[in-house]
């Protein structure tokens, strides 16, 4: 079993058929897939699958906390299910890429006090930004 259907197991969601694909569809490393690519992918697997469907059960694990939404450049969101362990996005400029990178350190306390301006912080997002070899290549 996946570690996504796992910890939506362990949350007492009902997974449906509609609801599992879906889970199964993300499941993994680097995986950032749009709402549309996970259509086409659970649609594969479960043909009677709709679109709202897909989009209500994306919305649905985001606000779960379960998959992360990213958003670079005013491209298509991404979904991205790996939202236990902390982590950063190094994105393609060429193709839009995604890959999870766990810079060293602690982003958090690297901000100087002087810097904060009074904020609290409790989050930091960082975006690392180049070609991928592929493109780099071009």
């Amino acid at each position: 079993m996946s570690d996504l259907l796992q910890r939506l197991r362990g949350r007492g969601w009902r997974l449906t058929a509609q609801r599992r694909v879906v889970a199964e569809v993300l499941d993994g490393e680097h995986v950032h897939l749009t709402a549309d690519e996970v259509l086409a992918r659970a649609s594969a697997r479960l043909p009677e699958i709709s679109r709202a469907t897909v989009y209500n059960t994306l919305r649905e694990l985001v606000s779960l906390g379960e998959v992360i939404e990213v958003s670079t450049d005013g491209r298509a969101k991404r979904y991205d299910p790996n939202a236990c362990r902390p982590h950063q996005h190094l994105v393609c400029s060429g193709c839009g890429t995604i890959r999870d990178v766990h810079p060293v350190g602690d982003l958090l306390t690297d901000l100087p006090p002087a810097e904060r301006y009074g904020f609290s912080v409790s989050a930091v997002e960082v975006t690392f930004r180049g070609r991928c070899p592929r493109c780099a290549g071009d």
